[in-house]
């Protein structure tokens, strides 16, 4: 993979593309508008999946409202993450992809091989996670078949619609996830009273691990770093956007607390009151299935169950989109084509070329039952991003590479740095935790 980009060829080339910075600034030309669909809501609704509503809904069961504080404070946490790979795109006119090159050499070779292997093993993951929920609402196919029907659809809805298409199909999409679990939880009846304890910072006995995931872990995945993208494509490239973006980023950040809330309302009322132990994995979640019916009713249960088809296909067609553009301003860069080429878009080759790459190659994990070691290589891809992009938004957002308008201010910088170090500690956590059993351990 040739090539870097020295932090001084950044600078110049942000003079000169960047003329916007200074002809169109926050407040000159036509006041930007913000509206409440936006890139925020999908990078957000894309984050979060069927693994992290079963990790709060674990936490809810086993400590009721003690992590409460913990699920506030990752909003807050993914707030900073997102905002600052948004205030790098606008402020500076690079992509993300660009401002690693900055880096150093590193960041290519450490990016590449990784959006490969992440893909082909995510891809599998992704369609049969949303495949759970109609397995067991339509019992008639093998999971497997309607794997595949998830990856297809997902497959067609992003190559070949446009990005209003896909952000109005996600905003949908938000919208039965946020009724049937937030209503679930207004039905469940939580505990006003105890709750209020739960925003006391404790970390309750033996749950440490909890509170760190919850912080940093539900919700955050490499699609955070697509935020620029989905900026891009949604019209939304000067600074002048840089306090839509900040409001569009902390509203959808704050949809995402609640959705997390009333999950972990779920976990404390119903599953903690009917005394069963939920599987790993998103097989939990059909656990809960049958606990709401017993409980609530069929209505209740496959409503839930609806809820959890929609979490788990919004992050379908959020990584088929938003990690397929990652990909293609990565490929394009390496082939000597500017970010924005049209090879590097939306419907792009090198975008469709990734698009085909999470759909049809990963169906071959189908027929080989999903072995383990690709389950733990899933777990160890999966701790081994998030701490990059933390690092390496401590990088950008300082010095050269940023106009000095909008470097970080010392508190961001002890934000940002606090982010850094959670995420490696849940990366450590979550790569000792996968590779562990290889070692009988």
């Amino acid at each position: 993979m040739p090539g870097d980009m020295p932090p001084e060829k950044l600078g110049p080339v942000t003079a000169e593309k960047l003329n916007h910075s200074d002809r169109v600034d926050d407040d000159g030309g036509k006041p930007a508008k913000w509206k409440i669909v936006g890139p925020g809501l999908v990078v957000a609704a894309t984050g979060v999946g069927a693994a992290d509503m079963v990790a709060t809904l674990v936490a809810g069961s086993r400590y009721g409202y003690g992590l409460l504080w913990a699920v506030i404070l990752g909003v807050f946490l993914k707030i900073i993450l997102v905002e600052g790979a948004g205030r790098f795109t606008l402020a500076t006119g690079y992509t993300i992809f660009e401002g690693w090159r900055s880096l150093g050499k590193w960041t290519t070779w450490y990016f590449g091989p990784y959006i490969m292997i992440w893909g082909f093993v995510y891809g599998a993951t992704a369609m049969s996670s949303a495949a759970l929920p109609l397995a067991a609402l339509f019992p008639i196919f093998p999971l497997w078949v309607w794997a595949i029907v998830m990856g297809l659809a997902g497959f067609v809805m992003v190559w070949f619609g446009r990005y209003a298409t896909f952000e109005k199909i996600t905003a949908a999409l938000v919208g039965i996830m946020f009724v049937t679990v937030v209503g679930l939880a207004i039905i469940a009846a939580p505990n006003l009273p105890e709750m209020a304890t739960g925003l006391v910072p404790i970390i309750p006995e033996g749950g440490l691990l909890y509170t760190l995931a919850l912080a940093g872990g539900v919700g955050g995945t490499i699609t955070l770093a697509a935020y620029g993208y989905w900026l891009r494509e949604k019209g939304w490239y000067t600074p002048k956007w840089m306090k839509v973006m900040r409001i569009d980023n902390s509203m959808a950040y704050v949809m995402t607390g609640i959705f997390v809330i009333a999950m972990l309302i779920v976990g404390a009322e119903v599953v903690r009151s009917a005394g069963v132990s939920l599987s790993a994995g998103d097989e939990g979640l059909l656990d809960l299935s049958t606990v709401l019916r017993e409980e609530y009713g069929d209505v209740v249960g496959i409503g839930f169950l609806i809820g959890f088809w929609a979490a788990s296909f919004s992050s379908i067609i959020g990584v088929w989109n938003g990690v397929s553009l990652m990909f293609a301003d990565f490929w394009g860069n390496i082939r000597g084509k500017e970010s924005g080429h049209p090879d590097t878009r939306v419907g792009g080759k090198y975008f469709r070329f990734y698009v085909l790459w999470l759909t049809f190659p990963p169906m071959i994990l189908f027929a080989l039952g999903q072995p383990i070691g690709l389950i733990l290589a899933y777990g160890v891809l999966g701790s081994l991003f998030m701490p990059f992009l933390a690092v390496t938004l401590l990088g950008l957002l300082n010095g050269k590479r940023i106009p000095k308008k909008y470097a970080n201010k010392l508190h961001t910088n002890i934000a940002l740095a606090v982010v850094a170090l959670l995420f490696i500690v849940l990366g450590i956590n979550q790569l000792v935790g996968a590779v562990a059993p290889l070692f009988g351990s």
